[in-house]
């Protein structure tokens, strides 16, 4: 048996530089111009102004997913996960253009939409409830939390859920 050489080892370490340029780990504040800063407050504002009518496109495809869901069950599958693809997409969308019911509606669709298991009548009837909610959100312009007619909404689609319940 051959003799074993002395193997050497050589540990590099190279300074974290990535933390530097980290705002708030480097011990120095990010500083964003107010110019820019009132820039992108703009474009968001502008961007608030169509989000109904750009959410509303979203809500038809989220009809149309259902629609053929009820025409054709054995094709279910294919269309519940474009569904949940969708609400994906909408779930992060409502609280940041000032609709957090959306929001809750399409998380809780989103959930619903994720199944492996069959698919039945109660999964379809549910993605109807929660898109008949959303579409009532948007209809009435129903911003923040809601008040009454958004705690009537969540309501709605909560009972909904309960008389649907998928074990």
């Amino acid at each position: 048996m051959a003799d074993k050489k002395n193997i050497k080892v050589r540990l590099y370490r190279f300074k974290n530089r990535l933390r530097e340029k980290t705002a708030g780990l480097s011990g120095g504040e990010a500083k964003i111009p107010a110019d820019v800063l009132a820039q992108a407050q703009a474009a968001l504002a502008d961007m608030a102004e169509d989000y109904p009518d750009w959410v509303s496109g979203l809500i038809d495809q989220l009809a149309e997913q259902h629609r053929r869901c009820v025409d054709s069950p054995d094709t279910r599958r294919v269309h519940f996960e474009e569904i949940n693809h969708i609400a994906h997409d909408m779930k992060g969308q409502g609280g940041t253009f000032g609709y957090p019911l959306i929001t809750a509606f399409a998380d809780s669709l989103y959930g619903f939409s994720y199944s492996k298991g069959v698919l039945t009548d109660n999964h379809v009837e549910l993605i109807k409830a929660h898109i008949d909610s959303m579409r009532a959100v948007i209809t009435n312009r129903v911003k923040g939390d809601g008040g009454e007619i958004g705690t009537e909404l969540t309501k709605g689609l909560n009972q909904a859920i309960e008389k649907h319940k998928i074990s």
